[in-house]
């Protein structure tokens, strides 16, 4: 009879990341309660919670990042496929269209998030102090690496994430804390190295920096036509090195960026607001009607009047809330 070989247990930081998780999840569950998503009054903190796998849904990703604590989700961006869970977080560094689901996700051990907003003058501030500099890790990372990326969890990182939702029990201490306990969680990511595209593009000056303003631009101007020679003017480069940047942040070019948007937001009007595909096709930029519909089915697989019944009949919601991540 073969001698089994005996477990080892644990290592004490493995049982103490274990432990620091399960708190999290906790944490999540009492103050989220029986809904899907939950906006704290902690300024940009959100929490979420699914009970079953998704269908895909659109999204634009607002710079941010989300902590799973239980669970598991995938998140598409362009041909670029990230799959995230307890043990990685999820660093969206500027605006992108994204398709997400959640893939592992039941009644009895529901898919439990927290989200938390970035705000480039923060980082910013952070970047300056010596200290950070000092913690960062010099990589050059960012050269090749899109605005989205996977980091591993660690102790050091739930710890500050539990901390965050205890404020939720002392409201009085979330103006003066609150802000301090999110400079840590952003100082973790930071001396990481998935916290180097970050660091790029809030780096007044840097390539990533200036690709930035003309990402921000199709962003707020989605419904206009759109030269690459007038993004390249905002961003002060050259209409080449701009296509590749761009495509490099955003895993498509400028004209698919704008396409997702567009396309992105007429579902919504159509499906939310109930306008037909023609008068949703022209609000957000199109000029032609069958353009649209070409390239919606593309996109979603069926033309918009179908996919909107479809979408009707088995009362999927096809957006998530604006989220971190």
């Amino acid at each position: 009879m073969p001698m089994k070989r005996p477990v080892r247990p644990a290592a004490p930081a493995t049982v103490h990341t274990q432990e620091l998780r399960a708190d999290l999840a906790r944490k999540i569950t009492r103050h989220i309660g029986s809904v899907e998503n939950r906006a704290t009054p902690i300024p940009g903190v959100s929490l979420h919670r699914r009970t079953a796998p998704t269908a895909p849904c659109s999204a634009t990703y607002e710079p941010g990042v989300t902590v799973i604590a239980q669970g598991r989700k995938r998140v598409d961006l362009g041909g670029t496929t990230f799959i995230y869970g307890e043990s990685n977080y999820l660093l969206t560094s500027l605006d992108l269209p994204i398709v997400s689901q959640i893939v592992e996700a039941s009644e009895t051990v529901p898919c439990l998030a927290m989200s938390l907003k970035l705000e480039m003058p923060v980082i910013r501030e952070l970047l300056s102090r010596e200290e950070v500099q000092s913690a960062t890790i010099q990589t050059n990372a960012a050269a090749n690496a899109p605005a989205m990326a996977t980091g591993q969890i660690t102790a050091e990182f739930l710890s500050a994430s539990c901390r965050l939702l205890d404020l939720l029990d002392t409201p009085r201490d979330i103006p003066f804390l609150g802000s301090l306990i999110q400079r840590e969680i952003l100082y973790r990511i930071l001396g990481g190295p998935e916290g180097a595209r970050l660091r790029a593009i809030a780096t007044l000056g840097d390539q990533s920096n200036r690709t930035a303003r003309a990402i921000a631009w199709v962003r707020a101007n989605f419904v206009k036509p759109l030269r690459v020679e007038d993004l390249a003017q905002i961003s002060g480069m050259g209409v080449s090195t701009l296509h590749h940047h761009f495509r490099t942040l955003t895993a498509m070019s400028p004209l698919q960026y704008q396409k997702q948007l567009r396309l992105q937001t007429a579902r919504g009007r159509m499906l939310v607001d109930g306008l037909d595909a023609a008068s949703a096709a022209f609000e957000v930029g199109y000029e032609s009607a069958s353009q649209f519909n070409r390239e919606y089915s593309r996109l979603f697989g069926q033309p918009p009047r179908r996919d909107i019944k479809t979408l009707r009949t088995q009362g999927t919601p096809p957006f998530e809330p604006s989220l971190a991540g």
